[in-house]
């Protein structure tokens, strides 16, 4: 099961309670350089409420970077 499957199972929103996200990879640029270049190295997962539309950002170099990520999963969704 990859990171956005994982995510989307245990969703919960944390302003109405929907179960239905949409997930989204988006990047964005930095600063310095990398903005006068319009160099996106910031990669993010946008996990939007369908109900709501809250929009919740995780860095999934963080997520994937950890040994248990159920247990990450579990800090963040409850």
């Amino acid at each position: 099961m990859n990171l956005e499957q994982e995510i989307a199972s245990r969703y919960s929103c944390v302003k109405c309670r929907n179960n239905v996200v949409y997930i989204k990879r988006i990047a964005t640029t930095g600063t310095g350089l990398s903005r006068i270049f319009d160099i996106e190295h910031n990669v993010f997962i946008a996990c939007s409420c369908t109900r709501c539309s809250y929009t919740e950002f995780y860095n999934p170099e963080f997520l994937e970077g950890k040994d248990n990520l159920t247990n990450i999963l579990d800090l963040l969704f409850g």
